[in-house]
């Protein structure tokens, strides 16, 4: 009963580890390399399909690809820093010929007051993980990189002692087998 326990904390802990690495993948890697910005969702203004908490993943796209229907965030007044995640409810041009955008949360009534322009959209949602959002809301920058760093040594370390632990098992198992071999009597 012993070693199927053992077996099956081994896997529970590699399903963690997996589990854990996928997340840091999804939430920190993958927007890096995508050149995209994650956003914590923190109103109900777009549920169901955004309920507040959800880690919604910004990627730049040029204005003229986007179409009604798409999920944007943009800066609510130009040049400032606070966003708001919403769908393109409509196109219009303006006296430049600039593309500009009506915006809508999809649980709210009416549309944004306002057209959005080209400078104030960060991107389209490129994939949103619901409740990941709250957990990077409580860190810092500084702290997020460092909470991630210090996951993956452990992470590391962890995998590390676990590879040293099969080949000292192993190991072991030989050479309780060697002296058997050499009498010629049966290890079972």
């Amino acid at each position: 009963m012993k070693p199927a326990l053992g077996w099956a904390g081994r896997i529970l802990l590699w399903m963690i580890i997996f589990g854990c690495c996928a997340i840091l993948a999804l939430a920190v890697l993958i927007p890096r390399i995508g050149g995209a910005t994650p956003y914590t969702i923190m109103t109900g203004s777009m549920r169901p399909s955004l309920p507040p908490g959800t880690l919604a993943v910004i990627r730049p796209t040029p204005v003229t690809s986007i179409g009604v229907g798409t999920v944007i965030t943009y800066q609510l007044r130009s040049g400032d820093p606070t966003v708001a995640t919403h769908r393109v409810v409509a196109q219009g041009v303006n006296s430049r010929h600039q593309v500009l955008l009506r915006t809508k949360g999809d649980a709210n009534d009416t549309v944004d007051a306002g057209w959005v322009q080209p400078v104030q959209v960060k991107g389209t949602l490129w994939y949103a993980i619901p409740y990941l959002g709250y957990p990077a809301r409580l860190l810092t920058g500084q702290q997020h990189r460092y909470l991630t760093y210090l996951a993956a040594v452990v992470l590391l370390g962890y995998a590390g002692y676990m590879f040293g632990s099969a080949v000292r098992d192993r190991r072991r198992a030989r050479r309780q087998q060697e002296p058997a071999a050499r009498t010629g009597q049966d290890v079972t």
